[in-house]
């Protein structure tokens, strides 16, 4: 045999090596493929998704993982794909601050809560029972506690003149003190309503018993939030008409009962969770 043919005998046996590359980043893949696997403590469905977005990219781009400084830039986008911290624009965990206001209230808990809350309203009772006393409001006013609520119930003739929306200057002394007296008592909401008989109304300032009912309880209202320590976030009024009496409309004593305007304190974690709070009752 010639030293030509031996040459070229020795080129056809050498093997083509070209598929290792493409079979390296396969491999690359897998192993980064396990080492997130492993390295994540939960597992979910967007973290899951997240993570195949970022391979797809990987495998369309036609390069290797290590070749793809784009698919992964900083520090933070590799915390959003492995599941790591989800911060929001101030710094804190989005995640975990949702989680905490989700987070379901035990029996234990509301206990101690209502409790805390009945004792506050108790002494606010008090004060309030002293100032009517000593003022002779009794028949005007009175106070009620009732399930971690306080009721200040004060009759319409103390407040206004005879359909009339406008209150009076002791009406006005009575907001001011209220409202005073609430400042030590900030975390909690206070919910003015207006109450009517069932004699109709229609003159030139209001249509029926529910405009009336609702301007009462808004000019109370407006009143008591002069004070410059009044948060408004805490404060709403509602008018009822007569369609929430606490007496019979069949005689005139009934009917001056129902004229009213109503004053509920209530916790504001209370209020602000009263599904929450009835869940709780209900299981227990």
């Amino acid at each position: 045999m010639s030293r030509k043919n031996k040459r070229r005998e020795d080129h056809d046996d050498h093997i083509d090596e070209s598929w290792l590359v493409p079979y390296a980043d396969i491999l690359t893949l897998l192993l980064a493929l396990f080492i997130v696997l492993y390295s994540m403590n939960s597992v979910d469905a967007k973290k899951f998704q997240d993570l195949s977005n970022a391979f797809k990219i990987a495998f369309n781009g036609g390069v290797g993982v290590l070749d793809m400084p784009s698919t992964i830039e900083n520090g933070s986008d590799l915390e959003k794909i492995l599941g790591g911290s989800d911060k929001d624009e101030d710094g804190r965990d989005s995640e975990k601050d949702s989680n905490n206001e989700q987070e379901p209230i035990t029996r234990e808990q509301l206990n101690e809560i209502i409790a805390k809350s009945e004792e506050d309203l108790s002494q606010l009772k008090k004060e309030l029972d002293e100032y009517i006393a000593a003022n002779g409001l009794s028949s005007q006013l009175e106070t009620s506690l009732n399930m971690s609520q306080l009721i200040i119930t004060i009759r319409d003739h103390a407040l206004f003149d005879s359909a009339e929306a406008t209150v009076n200057k002791d009406g006005q002394q009575l907001a001011v003190y209220i409202a005073h007296m609430l400042e030590n008592y900030p975390d909690y909401n206070v919910i003015v309503s207006g109450h009517t008989d069932n004699a109709p109304i229609n003159n030139r300032q209001f249509s029926s018993n529910w405009d009336l009912s609702v301007m009462r309880a808004v000019r109370f209202m407006d009143i008591m939030l002069k004070n410059s320590d009044a948060d408004p976030a805490r404060f709403s009024a509602i008018g009822y008409g007569e369609h929430h009496p606490v007496a019979d409309n069949s005689t005139p004593e009934g009917k001056a009962k129902n004229r009213r305007v109503e004053l509920s304190i209530i916790s504001t974690f209370l209020d602000e969770n009263r599904q929450q709070i009835i869940s709780v009752q209900q299981d227990n």
